[in-house]
């Protein structure tokens, strides 16, 4: 079966286009701009001629572009995407609509979003990992060894991630009724509502300080737009500062982030762990790993969790919906569901060893078995889904 493969900076490229050539698939590699235009008639018809060239039975790309979609709906092809960024505004186009499609959200709560709208063109699949290549047969055998506690991961605090900031110029009312919002989102797992609230005085609010009009050919809603870009990532933000300072200030945390510049009790911040190179090695040698999940994803496990539990690590992570339909709790991994829990939760299984080893190597196990990109393969090019 011959795939041509939309080639971007997204994680696990180099893990999928493994898999993919052990499974016998001929692949034929086009690199791509994720900056590129949905319309760009230069991009259409070189990405043409790639497809009548190659004759693929498949394109695939990880996340979901419409001029991708746009061209191989007029080449007759299937277009296969499997998201893994959510918010992925991109979905709301209207070419998500397009018959090539054959799109794979990782969220359960997204795509019944998709589903409930008639769009049948987008899928449930959970993401992947690779534990082969997290496991390497050189690694020491006790695992835990390096740290206590561990996070890798944005704090969204770094400028690009910080839109908040921008609505400098909301009334006192407004900025009021954000912060209610954003503190009453923090404490509740398993349920977004900002979306919802959004809505007369305050949208206008939010329009006149930071305008953010939708995309000339979606559907997306200025609700969608302010409450996923601005304010949930706001909420990320604020739980995550809040976790690691809380968590800190008992135990010696250690920080793999993007902004170097964060400082915070007894967390040791030592900048951006490599993906491929040195973050496996973090998860295997740190007896709690955490995940404090981005707040735009509504119940779907992010990429993170596999990896952990991928690379034999313990995780430990906030409450997502998703994970109780492949995972056990306290018996794969173990999750929280406030900060109380969160420290109850740590302080216990920092202090027993046996419990936290066993309960990473289950969920290495499990994900070993079920959850590779090998396994997800035959459903992402089914040849008559």
């Amino acid at each position: 079966m011959k795939i041509l493969y939309m080639n971007w900076n997204s994680y696990g490229n180099l893990d999928m286009q493994t898999a993919l050539k052990k499974l016998g698939y001929e692949l034929s590699v086009y690199n791509f701009s994720t900056k590129t235009d949905r319309n760009d008639a230069v991009f259409e018809e070189d990405l043409g001629q790639s497809i009548r060239a190659f004759a693929p039975d498949f394109v695939f790309s990880f996340d979901y572009f419409p001029v991708i979609s746009k061209v191989c709906n007029n080449c007759s092809v299937t277009y296969v995407s499997w998201v893994y960024d959510n918010p992925h505004v991109n979905l709301y186009s209207y070419t998500t609509a397009n018959p090539c499609n054959r799109i794979f959200l990782f969220d359960k709560q997204e795509y019944l979003f998709f589903k409930k709208n008639r769009i049948n063109t987008v899928h449930y699949l959970p993401l992947a990992t690779n534990p082969e290549r997290l496991q390497p047969k050189e690694r020491a055998a006790e695992p835990g060894r390096d740290a206590e506690i561990s996070f890798v991961g944005s704090l969204y605090t770094e400028p690009k991630h910080q839109l908040y900031t921008r609505l400098q110029d909301i009334t006192p009312y407004t900025r009021g009724y954000l912060d209610a919002l954003l503190q009453a989102q923090k404490r509740i797992y398993g349920y977004t509502f900002i979306e919802e609230l959004l809505s007369g005085n305050i949208l206008e609010d939010l329009k006149k300080a930071c305008p953010c009009p939708p995309n000339y050919d979606g559907v997306e809603t200025q609700e969608y737009l302010y409450s996923n870009y601005f304010l949930l990532r706001q909420v990320t933000a604020m739980e995550r500062e809040e976790i690691i300072r809380l968590l800190s200030r008992k135990y010696p945390l250690h920080l793999y982030t993007n902004d170097r510049n964060y400082t915070c009790g007894g967390c040791t911040n030592h900048g951006p762990a490599d993906y491929y190179t040195e973050m496996s090695r973090i998860f295997y040698g740190s007896k709690i790993n955490l995940n404090i999940t981005l707040r735009s994803i509504k119940s779907g496990i992010p990429l993170r969790a596999f990896d952990i539990m991928g690379s034999g690590g313990f995780l430990l992570t906030n409450y997502q919906e998703d994970f109780f339909d492949f995972f056990e709790p306290e018996v794969d991994f173990v999750y929280y569901d406030s900060m109380d829990d969160l420290m109850d939760k740590t302080d216990y299984y920092l202090s027993h060893d046996r419990e936290r080893q066993e309960i990473a190597r289950n969920g290495y196990e499990k994900v070993r078995r079920e959850h590779t990109f090998e396994a997800r393969i035959p459903i992402l090019f089914e040849k008559n889904k």
